[in-house]
């Protein structure tokens, strides 16, 4: 399973779909440059793979010392869906 602190960013955990970028590596354009942005697919699938691999009430925060994963109280899970 992807570990989503490890990286510069926790969409870097898993590999892209579109432009076959590895894990731990920046999405690519058709040209080979790096791109500006994650793919909107690989976004999705860190989403997917996040959520198997934690449970629908984690949530993931940027923090001093790098990314930290917490579980988010009921209240807020309410408040995130309206």
């Amino acid at each position: 399973m992807p570990d989503f602190t490890a990286h510069a960013h926790p969409v870097l955990a898993v590999p892209c779909p579109d432009c076959r970028a590895a894990a731990g590596a920046w999405c690519k354009r058709p040209s080979g440059h790096r791109a500006a942005d994650f793919h909107q697919s690989r976004k999705v699938a860190a989403d997917a793979a996040f959520i198997a691999k934690h449970g629908e009430r984690a949530t993931i925060h940027r923090t001093e010392n790098g990314w930290m994963i917490g579980i988010a109280e009921a209240s807020q899970q309410m408040e995130m869906r309206l």
